[in-house]
């Protein structure tokens, strides 16, 4: 300690209020630098600041050096930009914000700046400097205070730091108001939110207000009933403006979603707060506390503003949002929640599963043609894009496509997790779709075996001979081995499966931000050559399919080319899908005849099925529910209590992952 206080002298006797502003500004960070010190402890950053304090109020002398270098410091340096902007992008495009951020990481600043944003970030350029400022107690903060007191009051005697906060209070409210006349939320708003009081429109009239009550009273004693009424006029203007623009959520359905339009929303909302978090130093009676609060917050905002990571975060959670909004309205189909529509599930995944015999059987006339990998892929991928798309419009199922959807829609009951009776609705929800899931592959793999089989077996009836070879048909037992890269191949497919559902969201989501179905039903050229009445009917047909076609085309065209393009660069990577796999070992051992039954490779080609079917079903589930977590921002510690009141489910309550409870 007594080395830190020989540095510490020698540090203030450098304190030069005359000094030119790159001098000035090396000095401040070489004394903040002093106080974080080797960054052992906030509590050791706590006790500098302690003897920092004790120094200078010994010497009077040092204390109007330091007044006169605030005073300084005030005059030359905006810091109504970093109160009102620091922290916020001022972009919606990626590549633009993170070559800026890699500009910042890679150029040193110079402290030869007036531009308090980018001294702030040399000064408190860390997480660290927000843990010590948040331990500062009320009498360290009204020491500091009383030191910087007297530096710099205006000519009507109010001090600066309080023209500074309003004005930034002011550039925020502005950007709030910008925001809200943007046509992207004001045309998307509630018109019950909104209403009569038109929040927007009235915002900077209860700031203008706010402040003739606290500043604009020359020679007159402020009337503190009238300020405190201006400040909650104001205050409800505020929550009046963020409660318009969250009604855009409400409209989600009907406008669809765009990044633009996520980003103008979290915009907003972060400025919101940002005016409160300035209001409460303008209004605080000690105005400590609520400053050292601010500092603090924008140390932490800074932080994310310099990070790639949060950048990317950032993004990927507005790209989730704009996905999964979509995703979610489309999986409900696909929850069952009672006994009927159980039933009914079963009997939709067994359709499915004998539509899938004939995909099987496709797949294998296109392999006999012999053509070329690329071509060959790309006609087994439309093959598989048309049966997908032939098992969507009889409304039958395939298994595998649920969990991607289902996961956006499951993770939309988070928004009332907060409770219990949430998190017991959430872990009923859960069971739901588990149930859904097991009822969809079994009635998929249960009926593609026995109906490719029997298919198999009249065209070796008709034909007179198997529909492989013997070759032919070991080596599909071989490639369908679970000893051998089928699991990894599954988890693969999986990805593919999650993949499909991003493409259906962002597909259907851009037909409704659009308005394509709109412009299909009354759009004279198209309505010249359709008619009208059979215009409506394909808008609405394509409105209630286009989630699914997007899905189911993009699905089978990845089933098909992967291989093909994997092939390319030597990859030798495959597809495992359970229900065409399932139809695939039933055609190979019907072809090969009885005397499979006495082959392991038919065995271990079986004992596959089951583990294939569980990560197609868990890898695309996986990634689409924590897609959908992160579009929700939903803690940690939410989390935490969803996995624990599942497994407190499957210990009580097994069975109700598999079957439905009575009616």
């Amino acid at each position: 300690m007594a080395a830190a206080s020989r540095d510490l002298q020698g540090l203030l006797a450098g304190l030069d209020p005359s000094a030119d502003v790159a001098q000035r500004h090396i000095w401040l960070i070489d004394i903040f630098d002093w106080v974080r010190g080797d960054r052992a402890s906030p509590q050791a950053a706590i006790g500098r600041v302690q003897l920092l304090l004790d120094a200078v109020e010994a010497r009077p002398e040092l204390r109007e050096r330091l007044r006169a270098w605030w005073r300084v410091f005030t005059q030359t340096v905006d810091l109504t930009t970093l109160l009102a902007d620091y922290g916020f992008a001022p972009r919606t495009a990626f590549a633009s914000e993170l070559t800026e951020r890699l500009r910042r990481k890679i150029l040193p600043g110079t402290p030869e700046t007036t531009d308090a944003s980018d001294l702030f970030r040399m000064v408190l350029p860390g997480v660290f400097d927000a843990g010590w400022i948040a331990l500062l107690d009320e009498t360290q903060l009204a020491r500091i205070g009383a030191l910087l007191a007297g530096a710099a009051p205006d000519t009507d005697g109010v001090p600066r730091w309080r023209h500074t906060v309003i004005d930034a209070v002011t550039y925020c409210a502005s950007q709030v108001v910008a925001a809200g006349f943007s046509p992207e939320l004001r045309l998307r708003m509630s018109a019950d939110a909104v209403g009569s009081a038109r929040p927007f429109h009235a915002l900077m009239a209860d700031l203008d207000e706010l402040r003739e009550q606290m500043f604009d009273r020359p020679g007159q004693p402020r009337d503190e009933e009238a300020l405190q009424a201006a400040f909650i006029a104001f205050r409800d203007r505020l929550d009046a403006c963020r409660a318009a623009a969250a009604s855009v959520y409400t409209h989600l359905e009907d406008n669809g979603i765009s990044v633009g339009l996520v980003f103008r929303l979290r915009q907003l909302r972060e400025r919101v707060l940002r005016i409160r978090e300035l209001l409460d130093c303008l209004m605080a009676p000690n105005p400590g506390p609520s400053v050292a609060r601010l500092v603090g917050r924008l140390v932490l905002a800074g932080g994310e503003r310099n990070s790639i990571r949060a950048l990317i975060a950032s993004n990927s959670s507005m790209l989730a949002a704009k996905v999964t909004e979509r995703s979610a309205e489309t999986g409900e189909h696909y929850i069952t929640r009672d006994r009927a529509s159980y039933v009914q599930m079963v009997k939709k995944a067994a359709g499915g599963g004998a539509f899938t015999s004939l995909t099987v059987l496709m797949k294998f006339g296109i392999y006999a043609l012999g053509l070329s990998a690329f071509w060959s892929g790309l006609s087994a991928g439309l093959m598989y894009a048309a049966s997908f798309v032939a098992i969507q419009l009889l409304h039958l199922t395939l298994a595998t496509k649920q969990p991607a959807m289902t996961a956006p829609a499951l993770a939309a009951r988070l928004r009332d997790i907060r409770s219990d009776a949430g998190v017991d609705d959430f872990v009923d929800e859960v069971a739901n779709l588990v149930r859904s899931q097991v009822a969809a592959v079994l009635g998929n793999v249960l009926v593609v075996v026995p109906a490719t089989a029997a298919v198999a077996l009249l065209i070796q009836f008709a034909l007179g001979r198997p529909l492989l070879d013997a070759a032919h048909a070991a080596a599909t037992l071989k490639s369908l081995s679970l000893a051998g890269p089928t699991a990894l191949f599954a988890a693969i497919t999986g990805i593919l499966l999650f993949s499909a559902s991003i493409v259906a969201g962002w597909t259907e989501n851009a037909f409704v931000l659009h308005r394509i179905d709109s412009a299909m039903r009354y759009n004279p050229r198209i309505g010249a050559f359709l008619g009208a009445a059979r215009a409506r009917r394909w808008a609405d047909f394509m409105r209630k399919n286009i989630s699914g076609f997007a899905s189911n085309i993009s699905l089978g065209l990845m089933l098909g080319l992967l291989p093909a393009v994997a092939g390319f660069f030597g990859l030798g990577l495959d597809v495992r899908h359970v229900t065409l796999s399932a139809g695939q070992i039933a055609a190979a051992a019907a072809s090969t005849g009885l005397a499979v039954l006495q082959q392991p490779a038919l065995w271990w080609a079986v004992a596959a099925i089951p583990v294939i079917g569980a990560l197609n079903v868990s890898v695309s589930f996986y990634f689409a529910f924590r897609l959908a977590l992160r579009a929700h921002s939903v803690s940690l510690d939410d989390r935490a209590r969803i996995r624990s009141a599942i497994w407190a489910r499957w210990r009580s309550r097994p069975v109700s992952f598999f079957l439905p409870g009575r009616i």
